[in-house]
Protein backbone atom coordinates (compact mmCIF):
# COMPACT_ATOMS: atom_id res chain seq x y z
CA UNK A 1 0.00 0.00 0.00
CA UNK A 2 0.98 3.60 -0.59
CA UNK A 3 1.23 6.21 2.18
CA UNK A 4 0.10 9.81 1.86
CA UNK A 5 -1.63 12.80 3.42
CA UNK A 6 -5.05 14.26 2.55
CA UNK A 7 -4.60 17.60 0.78
CA UNK A 8 -8.29 18.34 0.25
CA UNK A 9 -11.69 16.71 0.10
CA UNK A 10 -14.37 17.43 -2.46
CA UNK A 11 -17.63 15.64 -3.29
CA UNK A 12 -16.58 12.44 -1.46
CA UNK A 13 -13.21 12.37 -3.25
CA UNK A 14 -9.95 12.67 -1.33
CA UNK A 15 -6.83 14.12 -2.91
CA UNK A 16 -3.83 12.34 -1.39
CA UNK A 17 -0.24 13.60 -1.72
CA UNK A 18 2.50 10.99 -1.89
CA UNK A 19 5.92 12.54 -2.56
CA UNK A 20 5.38 14.59 -5.73
CA UNK A 21 2.17 12.82 -6.79
CA UNK A 22 -1.41 13.67 -5.96
CA UNK A 23 -3.86 10.78 -6.31
CA UNK A 24 -7.64 11.13 -6.31
CA UNK A 25 -9.00 8.49 -3.92
CA UNK A 26 -12.29 7.20 -2.61
CA UNK A 27 -12.92 5.76 0.84
CA UNK A 28 -13.35 2.04 1.46
CA UNK A 29 -17.00 1.21 2.14
CA UNK A 30 -16.54 0.05 5.72
CA UNK A 31 -15.43 3.53 6.74
CA UNK A 32 -18.61 4.98 5.25
CA UNK A 33 -20.70 2.54 7.28
CA UNK A 34 -18.84 3.66 10.39
CA UNK A 35 -19.54 7.27 9.37
CA UNK A 36 -15.89 8.08 9.87
CA UNK A 37 -15.13 11.71 9.09
CA UNK A 38 -11.90 11.90 7.11
CA UNK A 39 -10.22 15.29 7.45
CA UNK A 40 -7.68 17.36 5.59
CA UNK A 41 -4.32 16.51 7.15
CA UNK A 42 -5.19 12.86 7.87
CA UNK A 43 -2.45 10.37 7.00
CA UNK A 44 -3.75 7.36 5.10
CA UNK A 45 -2.68 4.19 3.32
CA UNK A 46 -4.23 3.42 -0.04
CA UNK A 47 -4.07 1.06 -3.00
CA UNK A 48 -3.95 2.15 -6.63
CA UNK A 49 -6.94 1.00 -8.69
CA UNK A 50 -7.65 1.29 -12.40
CA UNK A 51 -7.35 4.66 -14.12
CA UNK A 52 -4.57 5.61 -11.68
CA UNK A 53 -7.07 6.34 -8.93
CA UNK A 54 -6.87 5.04 -5.39
CA UNK A 55 -8.98 3.59 -2.62
CA UNK A 56 -8.18 4.40 1.01
CA UNK A 57 -7.73 1.23 3.05
CA UNK A 58 -6.37 2.54 6.34
CA UNK A 59 -6.49 5.77 8.31
CA UNK A 60 -3.54 6.32 10.63
CA UNK A 61 -3.97 7.64 14.20
CA UNK A 62 -4.14 11.41 14.51
CA UNK A 63 -1.42 13.29 16.36
CA UNK A 64 -3.62 16.33 16.88
CA UNK A 65 -6.81 17.96 15.70
CA UNK A 66 -7.96 21.56 15.50
CA UNK A 67 -11.63 21.70 16.47
CA UNK A 68 -12.75 24.60 14.35
CA UNK A 69 -12.06 24.51 11.51
CA UNK A 70 -11.52 20.75 11.79
CA UNK A 71 -8.00 19.89 10.54
CA UNK A 72 -5.96 16.82 11.52
CA UNK A 73 -2.26 16.42 12.37
CA UNK A 74 -1.21 20.04 12.40
CA UNK A 75 1.69 21.44 14.43
CA UNK A 76 0.68 25.06 14.89
CA UNK A 77 -2.12 27.55 14.41
CA UNK A 78 -1.41 30.95 12.87
CA UNK A 79 -4.17 33.19 14.27
CA UNK A 80 -4.40 35.89 11.60
CA UNK A 81 -5.98 39.32 11.97
CA UNK A 82 -5.73 42.57 10.07
CA UNK A 83 -4.46 45.62 11.94
CA UNK A 84 -6.99 47.74 10.04
CA UNK A 85 -9.69 47.29 7.41
CA UNK A 86 -11.27 45.64 9.32
CA UNK A 87 -9.82 47.07 12.54
CA UNK A 88 -8.37 44.53 14.93
CA UNK A 89 -10.82 43.40 17.61
CA UNK A 90 -9.12 41.99 20.71
CA UNK A 91 -12.33 40.34 21.90
CA UNK A 92 -12.45 38.35 18.67
CA UNK A 93 -8.73 37.60 18.91
CA UNK A 94 -9.33 36.16 22.37
CA UNK A 95 -12.16 33.99 21.09
CA UNK A 96 -9.95 32.50 18.39
CA UNK A 97 -7.18 31.97 20.94
CA UNK A 98 -9.53 29.98 23.17
CA UNK A 99 -10.48 27.69 20.29
CA UNK A 100 -6.79 27.17 19.47
CA UNK A 101 -5.89 26.54 23.13
CA UNK A 102 -8.63 23.90 23.27
CA UNK A 103 -6.81 21.94 20.59
CA UNK A 104 -3.53 22.05 22.59
CA UNK A 105 -1.48 23.29 19.62
CA UNK A 106 1.34 25.80 19.30
CA UNK A 107 -0.05 29.26 18.59
CA UNK A 108 1.42 32.18 16.63
CA UNK A 109 -0.45 35.47 16.22
CA UNK A 110 0.01 37.15 12.84
CA UNK A 111 -1.09 40.76 12.33
CA UNK A 112 -1.41 41.80 8.68
CA UNK A 113 -1.71 45.21 6.98
CA UNK A 114 0.71 46.92 9.39
CA UNK A 115 1.65 49.37 6.64
CA UNK A 116 -1.82 50.90 7.07
CA UNK A 117 -1.85 50.87 10.89
CA UNK A 118 -1.31 53.64 13.42
CA UNK A 119 1.64 52.28 15.42
CA UNK A 120 0.59 54.12 18.60
CA UNK A 121 -2.73 52.28 18.50
CA UNK A 122 -1.35 48.91 17.41
CA UNK A 123 1.69 48.61 19.72
CA UNK A 124 -0.28 48.20 22.99
CA UNK A 125 -2.17 45.29 21.42
CA UNK A 126 1.06 43.63 20.31
CA UNK A 127 2.56 44.18 23.78
CA UNK A 128 -0.53 42.64 25.42
CA UNK A 129 -0.29 39.30 23.64
CA UNK A 130 3.50 39.14 23.82
CA UNK A 131 3.31 39.71 27.59
CA UNK A 132 1.06 36.64 27.86
CA UNK A 133 3.66 34.60 25.99
CA UNK A 134 2.21 34.39 22.49
CA UNK A 135 4.66 34.87 19.60
CA UNK A 136 3.42 37.81 17.50
CA UNK A 137 4.53 38.45 13.92
CA UNK A 138 3.60 41.65 12.09
CA UNK A 139 3.40 41.59 8.31
CA UNK A 140 2.21 43.46 5.29
CA UNK A 141 1.44 40.89 2.62
CA UNK A 142 1.11 43.52 -0.10
CA UNK A 143 4.37 45.29 0.83
CA UNK A 144 6.34 42.12 1.63
CA UNK A 145 7.07 43.23 5.21
CA UNK A 146 7.67 40.38 7.67
CA UNK A 147 7.05 37.65 5.09
CA UNK A 148 10.52 36.09 5.46
CA UNK A 149 10.09 35.88 9.24
CA UNK A 150 6.72 34.20 8.81
CA UNK A 151 8.10 31.85 6.13
CA UNK A 152 10.78 30.70 8.61
CA UNK A 153 8.13 30.01 11.25
CA UNK A 154 6.21 27.82 8.78
CA UNK A 155 9.21 25.89 7.43
CA UNK A 156 9.09 22.14 8.07
CA UNK A 157 5.78 22.27 9.93
CA UNK A 158 2.11 21.72 9.16
CA UNK A 159 0.42 25.01 9.94
CA UNK A 160 -3.17 26.15 9.76
CA UNK A 161 -4.16 29.77 9.18
CA UNK A 162 -7.33 30.69 11.04
CA UNK A 163 -9.06 33.99 11.58
CA UNK A 164 -11.93 36.16 10.39
CA UNK A 165 -12.61 37.00 6.77
CA UNK A 166 -10.84 40.10 5.54
CA UNK A 167 -7.64 39.45 7.51
CA UNK A 168 -5.76 38.70 4.30
CA UNK A 169 -4.88 35.05 4.91
CA UNK A 170 -4.96 34.16 1.21
CA UNK A 171 -2.87 37.22 0.30
CA UNK A 172 -0.30 36.26 2.95
CA UNK A 173 -0.06 32.71 1.62
CA UNK A 174 0.36 33.99 -1.93
CA UNK A 175 3.25 36.14 -0.69
CA UNK A 176 4.88 33.24 1.15
CA UNK A 177 4.74 30.76 -1.72
CA UNK A 178 4.92 31.92 -5.31
CA UNK A 179 2.48 29.99 -7.48
CA UNK A 180 -0.29 29.38 -4.94
CA UNK A 181 -2.47 32.04 -6.63
CA UNK A 182 -5.22 31.77 -4.02
CA UNK A 183 -8.32 33.84 -4.71
CA UNK A 184 -8.49 36.97 -2.56
CA UNK A 185 -11.39 39.29 -1.80
CA UNK A 186 -11.83 42.89 -0.77
CA UNK A 187 -13.37 43.94 2.52
CA UNK A 188 -16.97 45.08 2.23
CA UNK A 189 -17.38 48.73 3.23
CA UNK A 190 -21.00 48.06 4.20
CA UNK A 191 -20.43 45.25 6.70
CA UNK A 192 -16.72 45.75 7.48
CA UNK A 193 -15.85 42.11 6.79
CA UNK A 194 -14.14 40.32 3.97
CA UNK A 195 -15.86 38.03 1.52
CA UNK A 196 -15.34 34.32 2.08
CA UNK A 197 -12.83 33.62 -0.67
CA UNK A 198 -11.86 30.15 0.63
CA UNK A 199 -14.70 27.64 0.34
CA UNK A 200 -13.04 24.57 1.81
CA UNK A 201 -9.89 23.72 3.70
CA UNK A 202 -6.94 22.66 1.59
CA UNK A 203 -3.42 21.59 2.53
CA UNK A 204 -0.81 23.44 0.45
CA UNK A 205 2.82 22.33 -0.04
CA UNK A 206 5.64 24.77 0.74
CA UNK A 207 8.89 24.69 -1.20
CA UNK A 208 10.74 25.34 2.08
CA UNK A 209 9.22 22.17 3.51
CA UNK A 210 5.97 21.57 5.36
CA UNK A 211 2.40 22.50 4.53
CA UNK A 212 -0.05 25.29 5.23
CA UNK A 213 -3.82 25.11 5.27
CA UNK A 214 -5.97 27.90 3.93
CA UNK A 215 -9.35 27.69 5.65
CA UNK A 216 -12.74 29.35 5.25
CA UNK A 217 -12.92 32.59 7.22
CA UNK A 218 -15.21 32.89 10.21
CA UNK A 219 -16.97 36.02 11.41
CA UNK A 220 -18.08 34.41 14.69
CA UNK A 221 -16.97 31.75 17.14
CA UNK A 222 -19.04 29.46 19.31
CA UNK A 223 -18.13 27.48 22.38
CA UNK A 224 -20.55 24.57 22.43
CA UNK A 225 -17.87 22.14 23.62
CA UNK A 226 -16.40 24.30 26.38
CA UNK A 227 -17.40 23.63 29.99
CA UNK A 228 -17.69 26.62 32.29
CA UNK A 229 -15.16 25.23 34.78
CA UNK A 230 -12.62 24.55 31.99
CA UNK A 231 -12.66 27.93 30.22
CA UNK A 232 -10.19 29.49 32.69
CA UNK A 233 -7.48 27.05 31.56
CA UNK A 234 -7.64 28.39 27.99
CA UNK A 235 -6.44 31.81 29.23
CA UNK A 236 -2.77 31.14 30.16
CA UNK A 237 -2.40 34.09 32.52
CA UNK A 238 -5.63 33.16 34.35
CA UNK A 239 -4.71 29.48 34.48
CA UNK A 240 -1.43 30.41 36.17
CA UNK A 241 -3.13 31.81 39.31
CA UNK A 242 -6.39 29.84 39.72
CA UNK A 243 -4.77 27.53 42.26
CA UNK A 244 -4.43 30.53 44.58
CA UNK A 245 -8.19 31.08 44.84
CA UNK A 246 -9.76 30.20 48.22
CA UNK A 247 -12.42 27.97 46.62
CA UNK A 248 -11.53 25.29 44.06
CA UNK A 249 -14.94 25.83 42.45
CA UNK A 250 -14.19 29.52 41.86
CA UNK A 251 -15.30 30.81 38.45
CA UNK A 252 -13.69 34.21 39.14
CA UNK A 253 -16.88 36.23 38.91
CA UNK A 254 -18.36 37.19 42.30
CA UNK A 255 -16.59 34.70 44.57
CA UNK A 256 -14.67 36.06 47.59
CA UNK A 257 -10.88 35.78 47.94
CA UNK A 258 -10.44 35.22 44.20
CA UNK A 259 -6.81 35.36 43.09
CA UNK A 260 -7.81 36.08 39.49
CA UNK A 261 -9.83 39.18 40.36
CA UNK A 262 -7.02 40.34 42.64
CA UNK A 263 -4.54 39.90 39.77
CA UNK A 264 -6.77 42.07 37.58
CA UNK A 265 -6.77 44.78 40.25
CA UNK A 266 -2.97 44.56 40.54
CA UNK A 267 -2.57 44.63 36.74
CA UNK A 268 -0.82 41.28 36.26
CA UNK A 269 -3.92 40.13 34.36
CA UNK A 270 -5.09 42.74 31.87
CA UNK A 271 -8.66 43.91 32.34
CA UNK A 272 -9.56 43.45 28.67
CA UNK A 273 -8.50 39.81 28.81
CA UNK A 274 -10.52 39.27 31.99
CA UNK A 275 -13.51 40.89 30.30
CA UNK A 276 -13.14 38.49 27.36
CA UNK A 277 -13.10 35.59 29.83
CA UNK A 278 -16.26 36.75 31.61
CA UNK A 279 -18.04 37.45 28.32
CA UNK A 280 -17.38 33.94 27.02
CA UNK A 281 -18.22 32.40 30.40
CA UNK A 282 -21.56 34.22 30.49
CA UNK A 283 -22.28 33.03 26.96
CA UNK A 284 -21.59 29.42 27.99
CA UNK A 285 -23.78 29.71 31.09
CA UNK A 286 -26.65 31.36 29.22
CA UNK A 287 -26.60 28.67 26.53
CA UNK A 288 -26.78 25.96 29.21
CA UNK A 289 -29.81 27.73 30.72
CA UNK A 290 -31.42 27.86 27.29
CA UNK A 291 -31.33 31.65 26.88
Amino acid sequence: MQHGVILKTYNSFYYVKNNDQVIMCTLRGRFKKERFSLLVGDEVEYNITENDKGIIEKILPRRSMLQRPMIANIDQVIITFAAVSPNINTVLVDRFLVLAEMSDLEIVICINKIDLADNDELQPILDLYRSIGYPVITVSAKMGIGINELRNVLSGKISVFAGPSGAGKSTILNSIEEGLTLVTGEVSEKIGRGKHTTRFAELLSLSSGGFVVDTPGFSFTEFDNVKKNELMYYFPEISAVVHECKFNTCLHLKEPQCAVKQAVVEGSIREERYNSYTEILTEIQDKKKGF
